[in-house]
């Protein structure tokens, strides 16, 4: 796992706000029985800037590794590629059981609690991304909530320099679905070599931006920062009435592919413990008690 790195020394002002952008951090290497690797991002390497992050793993899956397992005090969101092989099945005690297929999209908001459960199905070969949000205090009783995305139904933005699918959210004038949870924008774009692509971080979130493939130059508000591929950075944008591009730019010699996470951030103190996410410990151990007496669901 990565030391702590603080915040970067602001980059640049536009003498309204300051933004800030994390030193680039490569992920964790994570393996799991013989189906699972991943390189693993955590919000503490991040300083909080990473905020309504709380991890996040880019992983391929063959096998089914995990089982049954339950979710409390966040929203469990998987993201998969495009480049995904096959079937990937998901099951949760909300009701739900079908298949994600390639370039899907679900949101588990776990609110005060489910139980779920993916695997891919024979021969299947899962390529995304599973992320854990935060939710602010008051949404962690919420009833459990869910949000299936299929890929038809994701906008992509498309020219000659870049596809981008604006997976949850909004970006450029172009309105994907919105998260049962608090507003999130993900990208999942592709940039052709020497070509650039610009999002437009609103006044007062956070971003979160992951190099999957290649390299690439971001540069916000006049700072730049380099990215390698399976380096990712956080930036604030501060809480003034500003907008402000970030711009990616593909400086390698192939295309290039990214993801990005844009969000308010929550601000609140947590505790995260495998997988949960609660404001305290007495939470915490109230919330695995309450599903050592099967009271967060159970799978059909």
């Amino acid at each position: 796992m990565n030391a702590k790195s603080p915040l970067a020394e602001n980059l640049a002002s536009d003498g309204a706000t300051n933004v800030a952008i994390t030193v680039p951090q490569a992920g964790g290497a994570l393996e799991i029985g013989a189906g699972f690797v991943a390189q693993t991002f955590r919000e503490r390497n991040f300083a909080g800037a990473m905020d309504p992050l709380v991890m996040v793993d880019h992983y391929r899956m063959t096998e089914p590794t995990f089982g049954p397992h339950p979710h409390a005090g966040l929203s469990a969101v998987s993201v998969l590629f495009e480049d995904s092989d096959g079937a990937f099945h998901n099951r949760d005690s909300l009701g739900n059981d079908f298949d994600l297929l390639p370039g899907d999209l679900y949101w588990l908001k776990a609110g005060s609690g489910a139980v779920h459960d993916e695997a891919p199905k024979t021969g299947a070969s899962i390529h995304g991304l599973q992320v854990f949000v935060n939710l602010p205090a008051r949404m962690k009783r919420d009833a459990p909530e869910s949000r299936h995305v299929r890929a038809q139904d994701i906008p992509v933005l498309e020219t000659d320099d870049y596809r981008v699918r604006v997976v949850l959210g909004n970006c450029n004038g172009v309105s994907g679905r919105d998260s049962p949870a608090l507003p999130m924008t993900i990208l999942d774009g592709r940039i052709g070599p020497g070509s650039a692509f610009t999002h437009h971080l609103q006044a007062g979130e956070n971003a979160w931006i992951y190099a999957i493939e290649r390299e690439i130059k971001l540069t916000v508000a006049g700072g730049e920062a380099i990215l390698q591929a399976g380096e990712s950075l956080a930036v604030e944008a501060g809480s003034a009435g500003a907008v402000h591009a970030i711009e990616m730019t593909n400086i390698a010699g192939s295309t290039a592919h990214f993801a990005l996470f844009s969000a308010t951030p929550v601000g609140e103190v947590f505790v995260h413990k495998g997988s949960f996410v609660m404001c305290n410990e007495a939470e915490i151990a109230q919330v695995e008690a309450d599903y050592a007496a099967g009271k967060l669901g159970r799978l059909e």
